[in-house]
């Protein structure tokens, strides 16, 4: 079991609540289908920037979906990772 806390209303105050098994084994499926997706752009973004034909257009929105994929890595590992406090 894990513990995160929440911001309360956008307060300073936290609370912690313990995740359960079923919420942690949920979070690391979508963690897994996230990475997979993020790899496939990636080698879809290095095969379009080897094209001489490269549209642009649709490679700055892969480029950006990426980017995006990245930020919700980050938030569902942060969220898996017990608080530390000193």
């Amino acid at each position: 079991m894990i513990l995160k806390t929440h911001s309360h209303n956008g307060r300073s105050g936290h609370r912690t609540d313990a995740m359960t098994d079923e919420e942690e084994k949920a979070l690391r499926a979508k963690l897994a289908q996230l990475r997979q997706e993020h790899g496939d752009l990636d080698a879809a973004i290095s095969v379009m920037t080897e094209s001489p034909n490269c549209d642009q257009l649709q490679l700055t929105r892969l480029k950006k979906r990426k980017l995006q994929l990245k930020d919700q890595i980050a938030r569902i590992e942060d969220s898996l990772l017990p608080d530390i406090t000193a």
